[in-house]
C-alpha cells in the first residue's frame, strides 16, 4: 500500500537551526573538532557508547543516548537507537501541527542534525574475520536512524562523511544548514545506506556458494567525474568498486594531464597484461590492444623488445611495467610521445627525467594486481546485464597437450605459452606470433581469424621484426587449416591453441604436412 503525502502548507523552509545533534561513529576521524564547533556553537548533543566516551573524555558535555530516551542499551549495544524518542526526533515534521503535537504529548525533542558512520562490515570481511564476526558487524540502527534522517531532510542534516563536517559548521557559523546542502547529504546518505546493503547481499551471496544471486547489487564510489567519454559529446565518470586492487583506480597520478576515459580504459588493459608474468615485462598498448609485448633481463631491454613489434602504433600509446621504472628506461621512453605510463614503482631518477615531458600521465600503483584473482566482470546491454567471472584462467606446461608428429622445443614451449597469455589481453580473433620471448607480430579483432593471422604477418613485415622460426597463438580454435597455414607460410614453426573443432583433425594433419610442432590448451581466451 502506497502512502500519500499530506499537502504542503508551507514553502520547504532553507535555514533551519540546530539545536540538538546525535552523534554515533565508528570512524573517529575528526570527531573531536566537529563536537567542540557545535559545543561552541551552543547545541546538545547527544550520543552513544564510544562515541560519548570520546567526546567526554575531551572535557565536552555529552548526554547519553540511553539518558535522552530513558531506556537502557540492551543485548551488547544491539537495541540503544532504536526507540521512538530517536526515531521521533529524526523523523517529525516540524510543519505539520498533528506531528508537533505528538511531539508535546510524548514528550519527544527534535533532533536536528545527525552524525553517524556505520560499523565496519566491509573492512572486517576484509580481513578475513568468520561468519559470526561479521554478521555482528551488520549495522541496524546506525542506517535506521540515517533513513529517518534523510527522509526528513527538510528540517534534519545528516552526515556520513567526514569531509563534509566543514561545510556543515560553517552554515551553522552562519545562521544555519541550507536546504541544497541538506539535500545533497541527504542523497549521499541513500547511496552510503544502499552501498552498505549491497556488501552484506553480496558476502552473504559468496557464504551461501553462489556467484550469481537472484537480486544483483552493485556498489561503487564516484572518484572522479571526467571530461567527457569514449567520443566528447558522450559524458563520463570513474567509480571505485572499494576492492583496492592495485591498478589505475587506486593509482597515484605523479604528473601529467586528466586522465580521460579511454585512458583509462587502455591503461587499465595494459596494466592488467603485464602483471600476467614474473619476469620483467613492457606492454605497449593502443585502443585496448596490445601493440607490443616482451620480457626482457631488465626493463630496458624489456621495452625496446616491446617497442620493435610494433613502433609506429606505440605512437601515443599506453606503457605498463611490472617492475620499477628505473631512470634508464625512462630516458629511452620518452624518445616517443606516450599518453600513460604506469608502473608498480618510479625512483626519483626515472620521476625527474619524466617531468621534461609534463603532460605525459605518470602512474605509480604501489604493487601489481593478482591475474588469479575471481572477480566479476559487469557489462550492459539493452534493458540488462550481462555478468561472469573474470578470466583468470593461466595454462602452464602441464595443461599443454601435444597433438602433432614433432614435440616443441624447450625455446618454442616458453614462447607458446608466453604468447598465448598475451591472447588472452587481444581482442578476438586474436593472433599473437612471438620469439624469444618477445611479440613480433600481433593480429587483433578480426571477423575472420586468418585474417588476424595475415594481418599479424603483415604488421610484423612492416616493423622488420623476425617472424621466421616464431610461434604463433590463436586465442580460439583453428575452424580450418587455412588459418594455420597462413602462420606457417609466415613463418611460424610451432603452433597453440585451445583446440575443439569439429576440423582438429584436419587440422593437425595440416601442421604435420608443414612439419609444425601445436599443442593445445583445452582453454579459451575470447575478448571481446
Amino acid at each position: 500500500m502506497s502512502v500519500s503525502a499530506k499537502p504542503r502548507t508551507t514553502p520547504r523552509p532553507d535555514r533551519i537551526q540546530v539545536k540538538t545533534a546525535l552523534l554515533s561513529v565508528s570512524d573517529k576521524t575528526g570527531l573531536i573538532e566537529l563536537a567542540t564547533a557545535l559545543r561552541a556553537a551552543g547545541i546538545k548533543l547527544l550520543s552513544t557508547g564510544g562515541t560519548a566516551k570520546t567526546i567526554r573524555d575531551q572535557g565536552l558535555e555529552v548526554i547519553d543516548v540511553s539518558t535522552h530516551t530513558g531506556f537502557p542499551e540492551i543485548m551488547d549495544g544491539r537495541v540503544k537507537t532504536l526507540h521512538p524518542k530517536v526515531h521521533g526526533g529524526l523523523l517529525a515534521r516540524r510543519d505539520d501541527t498533528d506531528h508537533v503535537d505528538a511531539m508535546t504529548r510524548e514528550n519527544i525533542e527534535g533532533i536536528d542534525l545527525l552524525i553517524v558512520n556505520l560499523y565496519p562490515f566491509r573492512e572486517t570481511v576484509a580481513k578475513g574475520a568468520d561468519y559470526d564476526n561479521c554478521v555482528e558487524n551488520i549495522d541496524i540502527g546506525g542506517p535506521a536512524m540515517l533513513r529517518a534522517a534523510a527522509k526528513n531532510h527538510d528540517f534534519v542534516t545528516v552526515l556520513t562523511d567526514p569531509s563534509d563536517y566543514a561545510i556543515v559548521c560553517e552554515e551553522i557559523a552562519q545562521g544555519g544548514t541550507t536546504l541544497a546542502t541538506r539535500q545533497r547529504l541527504a542523497a549521499k546518505t541513500y547511496a552510503t545506506t544502499a552501498s552498505y546493503d549491497a556488501a552484506i547481499s553480496s558476502w552473504f551471496s559468496k557464504q551461501l556458494g553462489g556467484d550469481f544471486p537472484e537480486t544483483l547489487t552493485v556498489s561503487a564510489h564516484k572518484i572522479d567525474t571526467l571530461r567527457y567519454g569514449e567520443n566528447p559529446h558522450q559524458q563520463a565518470a570513474v567509480y571505485s568498486d572499494g576492492t583496492g586492487r592495485a591498478g589505475v583506480v587506486t593509482a597515484k597520478q605523479l604528473q601529467g594531464k586528466e586522465l580521460s576515459y579511454n585512458n583509462l580504459n587502455d591503461t587499465d588493459a595494459a596494466f592488467e597484461l603485464v602483471s600476467e608474468f614474473d619476469q620483467p615485462t613492457v606492454a605497449i598498448i593502443k585502443h585496448a590492444n596490445p601493440c607490443g609485448v616482451a620480457m626482457g633481463k631488465d626493463m630496458i631491454s624489456a621495452y625496446h623488445a616491446a617497442l620493435a613489434c610494433d613502433p609506429v602504433s606505440a605512437f601515443g600509446g599506453i606503457i605498463a611495467l611490472n617492475r620499477p621504472l628505473d631512470g634508464a628506461t625512462a630516458t629511452e621512453i620518452i624518445k616517443i610521445f606516450s599518453e600513460v605510463i604506469i608502473a608498480p614503482e618510479i625512483t626519483k631518477e626515472a620521476r625527474e627525467i619524466l617531468a621534461a615531458k609534463k603532460n605525459v600521465r605518470v602512474l605509480e600503483t604501489g604493487g601489481l594486481p593478482n591475474p588469479t584473482d575471481q572477480r566479476m566482470t559487469l557489462k550492459t546491454i539493452s534493458g540488462g546485464w550481462l555478468l561472469q567471472t573474470s578470466d583468470n584462467g593461466h595454462i602452464t606446461e602441464d595443461d599443454l597437450k601435444i597433438v602433432t608428429k614433432r614435440a616443441p622445443t624447450e625455446q618454442e614451449l616458453k614462447d607458446l605459452l608466453f604468447a598465448f597469455r598475451i591472447c588472452k589481453h587481444v581482442k578476438s580473433n586474436a593472433i599473437v606470433y612471438a620469439k624469444n620471448g618477445q611479440s613480433v607480430g600481433i593480429g587483433a579483432g578480426q571477423m575472420s581469424r586468418i585474417d588476424s593471422s595475415r594481418i599479424a604477418a603483415w604488421k610484423a613485415k612492416e616493423a622488420g621484426t623476425d617472424i621466421q622460426s616464431s610461434v604463433v597463438a590463436s586465442d580460439a580454435f583453428f575452424p580450418f587449416p587455412d588459418g594455420l597455414l597462413a602462420a606457417a607460410d609466415a613463418g611460424a614453426t610451432a603452433v597453440i591453441q585451445p583446440g575443439g573443432s569439429i576440423k582438429d583433425e584436419d587440422v593437425i594433419k595440416a601442421a604435420d604436412e608443414r612439419g609444425l610442432a601445436m599443442v593445445l590448451t583445452g582453454m579459451r581466451h575470447f575478448r571481446h
